[in-house]
């Protein structure tokens, strides 16, 4: 165990302090290796009422401080997190289990990317106005509880940490147990950064120990969740019984639409990529495709070349384009989806079952291609977070449309046509909360979140600072208010 390293403290008010449930640690796991490579706390209840006791003390004294001071402090503490990057990259490639070049290029830099957004964007807010005789006004709503996931853990936090701390709200955050080193990162930067005590606070532990807790704490003012859909669920219920906003980002089971003019060899592609990045584990992956019956063998045979392609490999071999999936839970789910789909009478044209040649002791999975699939199918509905393709057969747009809305989730589609007319057509039918035209290009600005059971939130952007903030009717004239708060 020499090279395990041990966290043994929580941020709680400015300070490293060791859980009260010290004798308890959790382990952390290398997906490459299924090997320990670090503990952390198993937090407690106590913990984290700590935590937000300490944010709600904070809360009145950041929330007056100056907008400008309040972004000098987080640039700083995104410049400092910055300078950390290759510590950050050698955890995520172990923890989560991504390629050195998808750490490189994407993971260890997504909370400077929205630091940026977010600091421009934090100037777009309208703070008040006038409305008829009265003025409105926007508020920091308070005591924020943040409880990210591990597929994306730097893109979670900032998403949730950031706009809240610029919108001159408190924080406690309870990062995902599978990938919390990164966070430790995080919360040193926080710390260095000289951001006032009790502002930001971090407990790491369990979801049923500590995310319950933020849930239920009547201090805590909203919670920001993302994660499955399972969890999202009892995460409402049990903030319900204090009528706390919950603000949700889950799961997607995304449809890519092929229609019959498309440019099937430079699309399909495209999609596939944006399926199998990060092993597949993104909300919204376009895990189902859906075409034409007369272009079913030709997108077939597109498709089944681009994964026979895509390399899946160590987190350190520069050739590799994938990574294993994250955990040996995470390594059993897609398996049993893909034994499932077999009995459910899919074909597997490409990968299936099992590890690759050469990777036994990972979590490592075969990029697969379904044919054959019907969208009743456990394959076409459960989010399967993992390299697999389902491609369903349609006959008419309508019934496309159809096929690509018949699930419980909203969260992306995309669609494709060298008719943007057609695409716009199809896309304004479709009942999720983002689609995607000809491919899979997107703008930190705009908004990301979902319909129906795909969660409630809308993150980036000036779309994600306004989740932080209250609405107040003041009885006054905007010309008096001004005058008295000059």
């Amino acid at each position: 165990m020499a090279d395990v390293k041990n966290f043994k403290h929580q941020y709680i008010n400015g300070q490293w302090v060791e859980s009260s449930n010290s004798s308890k640690t959790l382990d952390v796991i290398d997906s490459n290796t299924a090997k320990v490579i670090a503990t952390v706390p198993d937090g407690s209840k106590g913990d984290m009422e700590k935590a937000i006791k300490a944010a709600r003390a904070a809360f009145s004294s950041w929330s007056a401080t100056p907008l400008a001071k309040r972004k000098e402090l987080v640039a700083k503490f995104a410049d400092i997190h910055k300078k950390r990057k290759d510590e950050t990259v050698g955890w995520l490639t172990k923890e989560l289990g991504c390629t050195v070049k998808f750490a490189n290029d994407v993971q260890a830099n997504l909370l400077d990317w929205h630091s940026s957004t977010l600091m421009a964007a934090i100037d777009e807010v309208k703070w008040y106005e006038g409305v008829g005789k009265t003025t409105v006004v926007k508020e920091p709503i308070g005591v924020v509880g943040c409880i990210t996931p591990w597929n994306y853990p730097l893109n979670q936090i900032s998403l949730k940490i950031i706009p809240a701390m610029l919108a001159g709200c408190t924080v406690v955050l309870k990062p995902s147990e599978i990938t919390p080193c990164c966070a430790y990162i995080v919360a040193e930067a926080i710390h260095e950064a000289g951001i006032p005590a009790g502002v930001f606070n971090m407990v790491v532990g369990l979801g049923p120990g500590c995310g319950e807790v933020l849930a239920e704490h009547p201090e805590v003012d909203i919670v920001s969740f993302t994660g499955s859909t399972r969890a999202g669920k009892q995460i409402s219920a049990a903030a319900a019984s204090t009528l706390k906003r919950v603000r949700t980002e889950l799961g997607g089971k995304s449809a890519a639409v092929m229609l019959d003019d498309a440019d099937f060899k430079a699309v399909i592609p495209k999609f596939l990529g944006q399926l199998t990045s990060n092993t597949g584990q993104s909300c919204n992956a376009l895990s189902r495709m859906l075409v034409p019956r007369s272009k079913y063998d030709e997108a077939l045979s597109i498709a089944k070349e681009c994964l026979e392609k895509t390399k899946v490999g160590r987190s350190d071999d520069p050739d590799a384009n994938i990574g294993p999936v994250v955990s040996q839970v995470q390594w059993d789910r897609v398996q049993g989806l893909l034994k499932q789909g077999v009995a459910e009478g899919a074909r597997v044209v490409t990968g299936g079952p099992g590890k690759p040649d050469g990777l036994e002791d990972g979590f490592f999975v075969k990029p697969t291609l379904f044919a054959d699939v019907k969208n009743n199918m456990e394959i076409a509905q459960q989010e399967i977070f993992g390299p697999v393709l389902s491609m369903i057969a349609y006959d008419t747009e309508d019934e496309a449309v159809e096929i690509a809305n018949d699930t419980i989730y909203g969260l992306n589609n995309a669609v494709a046509s060298s008719n943007k007319r057609r695409c716009l057509a199809v896309g304004s039918k479709l009942r999720s909360g983002m689609v995607m035209v000809n491919g899979v290009d997107m703008d930190m600005n705009a908004p990301f979140g979902g319909y129906k059971q795909s969660g409630n939130a809308r993150e980036w952007g000036v779309y994600g600072l306004d989740e932080f903030l209250e609405t107040k009717t003041i009885n006054i004239p905007v010309d008096e208010y001004e005058e008295a708060t000059k």
